[in-house]
């Protein structure tokens, strides 16, 4: 039988130990820029909710710069199922006719975003919730899909925006007085409307803007999985593009992966698609040296 003093010893020492370990990543990325894009499950189970908010306010507190960028697919799709609509998706996208645009600004620019920046002012940060309305933050015009089918034709999904610039002074204001941005994927036109962008185009191109060290991308698989469904741990841009080609990568990763993919190739050090499954993946990702997902990088 265990003695309670040797155990509470042994404890002890593997909270040293981790502490010690996160002293050269601390020392590393002081002041560095990290975007996180904040999504599945991490945003709708309530442990994983809490586990991101005090991962966000601890990594402000040693001193890196954590800027979160979210979607709300799960919660748009239940506010569309409340009005009798459903949602549908072409290559990874959501076709927004204006009533669905109507939905998804309420519901990320409203609904999801204030629960975010209460649930870290809770856990001792100070988040500030923005659009891309905000200081001219996120400026977009309609996106036009390729038909895969019909080559030279375009797909018109409705309000669904391709970025057109990003003007990040109000983000940098903001971190320059210690608060946390929080920043809802929808942009503005010229025209003065609204356009609902895919979350992970936005931290990809928030990444770039803005220098970051690293973009994490929180998704609801392990990383990126092979066809036999394994985990692969780095990938290239070649390996990424023969990936696209043979199918491995679909769907819904396909927007997360080519914003991973571009964000490397424009500037960003390193690119982390991570399982958000697992509690305080943040702080195990950059701060230790156990990664719990696949890193991207430009080579």
């Amino acid at each position: 039988m265990n003695n309670p003093s040797d155990t509470a010893a042994l404890a002890s020492k593997v909270k040293a130990d981790v502490l010690s370990e996160a002293l050269p990543y601390i020392r590393r990325f002081h002041g560095k820029t990290v975007v996180i894009k904040y999504g599945g499950n991490a945003m709708t189970e309530e442990l994983l909710q809490r586990s991101f908010a005090h991962d966000v306010v601890l990594l402000k507190l040693v001193g890196l710069n954590p800027v979160v960028v979210h979607g709300g697919g799960p919660q748009i799709n239940s506010a569309l199922k409340r009005i009798g609509k459903e949602g549908n998706f072409v290559q990874g996208m959501r076709v927004t006719d204006a009533e669905t645009m109507e939905v998804v600004e309420w519901v990320l620019g409203g609904q999801v975003q204030q629960d975010i920046v209460m649930m870290i002012n809770e856990a001792g940060g100070k988040a500030v919730g923005l659009t891309g309305k905000d200081g001219c933050l996120i400026q977009a015009r309609k996106k036009l899909l390729a038909d895969q089918d019909n080559p030279g034709q375009w797909l018109d999904i409705g309000y669904v925006g391709d970025i057109m610039r990003v003007e990040p002074a109000v983000v940098k204001a903001l971190q320059d007085d210690q608060f946390i941005p929080v920043i809802s994927s929808i942009g503005y036109g010229e025209d003065g409307m609204a356009y609902n962008i895919n979350a992970d185009v936005v931290a990809g191109k928030m990444a770039e803007v803005l220098g970051a060290e690293k973009l994490i991308m929180m998704t609801n698989t392990p990383g990126v999985l092979d066809k036999n469904g394994q985990l692969l741990r780095s990938l290239s841009a070649q390996t990424i593009d023969e990936l696209f080609q043979d199918g491995t990568i679909s769907g819904g990763m396909l927007p997360k992966i080519s914003s991973a993919l571009d964000a490397a190739r424009n500037g960003v050090n390193s690119v982390h698609v991570v399982d958000g499954r697992v509690p305080h993946c943040l702080l195990l990702e950059i701060l230790t040296d156990r990664g719990v997902g696949t890193m991207i990088s430009s080579h």
